[in-house]
């Protein structure tokens, strides 16, 4: 599949500060991380990535190189090491000038079920990799932050300024990473910019593992001809985002020289709030002829599960000039091309 990097309106207009600067990917070898790697090597960048695999996958990597092309990929340099090292992130941090960091444990579920990991990985990694980032004289980090640390507070849509409200240590890890970027850039005057994905989407998303997000799940179940899993009623909302919009938002952050925009937090989203109900449709509609009648099963609500997500981005629009390049539809169509070709 080509790569729609190269060619993306979106971010044409930062090519040149992309190819001057020297990028590290942290997670490069997961969903997010694997666009962001992609897009910055489509672009003319130099790329380092730092992934443990633990959750991401080697695959990722391949069809990134596919997408490229050989030349692209050889200003690529790769580590396999975990945000947990202090002497890893020195290392992945030297001679860098801008940081997309991505890696993390990011389930509710697994979070409940071993919080003493995630925080270690969420919280303690990303301690860790703010003093390399520090030490190291790296311009800026982008982290990867979520819409979780706004729990079920029931006020829509989600605005920058609400009180969090966490509900799974997921969402606390999220919001201590907020915490402590604020204080390095009160204490060191160091930049950061944090991003509060909301339900992000797209090929190379892992359908399988016990903790899978929703989309490549039920892609997973709709061309196996399985039934498609819903916790509850199917009236939970999402704001649904696809993965090139994050790229989009991730890049804009990293280059933007605008003081006011740096040291804030940013919802990343849609601003389209879809039930879980109807995204079986589209999913299903997606999928076209290889998908028959969705049978659906529904079972309890998971602990730590929000009911209702609803992005405001009108922040990031404003100072950063998000501008999403793909909808809802669009990006399950392309989302539905990646699963399809990849099914047995």
């Amino acid at each position: 599949m080509p790569s729609p990097y190269a060619t993306l309106s979106a971010l044409a207009p930062l090519a040149d500060d992309i190819r001057a600067a020297r990028w590290l990917v942290t997670g490069a070898a997961g969903f997010i991380g694997s666009h962001l790697v992609e897009a910055l090597l489509a672009l003319g960048a130099r790329v380092r990535g730092l992934d443990n695999l633990c959750a991401g996958r080697g695959e990722n990597l391949a069809s990134v190189r596919a997408a490229v092309g050989e030349e692209a990929w050889r200003r690529f340099e790769w580590s396999e090491a975990d945000i947990r090292s202090p002497e890893a992130c020195a290392a992945a941090c030297a001679g860098t000038d801008l940081v997309l960091h991505q890696a993390a444990l990011g389930s509710v579920p697994q979070s409940l079920r071993e919080p003493g990991l995630v925080n270690d990985v969420n919280a303690g990694g990303f301690v860790h990799l703010l003093s390399a980032a520090r030490d190291a004289g790296v311009r800026r980090i982008v982290y990867a932050s979520s819409c979780a640390i706004y729990g079920d507070d029931p006020v829509l849509p989600k605005r920058e300024e609400h009180a969090p409200a966490a509900i799974s240590p997921y969402a606390l890890t999220k919001l201590i990473n907020e915490q402590y970027a604020a204080i390095f850039a009160r204490c060191f005057a160091f930049q950061t910019v944090g991003l509060r994905y909301f339900n992000i989407f797209g090929p190379r998303q892992d359908p399988s593992g016990a903790y899978a997000a929703v989309i490549p799940l039920w892609f997973s179940a709709l061309l196996r001809g399985e039934p498609v899993i819903i916790n509850g009623d199917g009236e939970n909302t999402r704001d649904f985002c696809h993965v090139a919009n994050v790229v989009q938002a991730n890049l804009r952050a990293a280059l933007t020289s605008s003081p006011e925009a740096i040291n804030r937090v940013y919802n990343i989203g849609c601003e389209l709030p879809v039930s879980l109900n109807h995204l079986v449709s589209a999913i299903a509609k997606a999928c076209g002829a290889r998908a028959d009648s969705a049978r659906v099963v529904h079972r309890e609500f998971r602990p730590g599960d929000i009911r209702h997500s609803h992005a405001d981005t009108s922040l990031a629009r404003r100072l950063l000039g998000f501008s999403p390049s793909h909808d809802l539809e669009i990006g399950l169509r392309e989302t539905a091309a990646h699963y399809i070709s990849a099914a047995p």
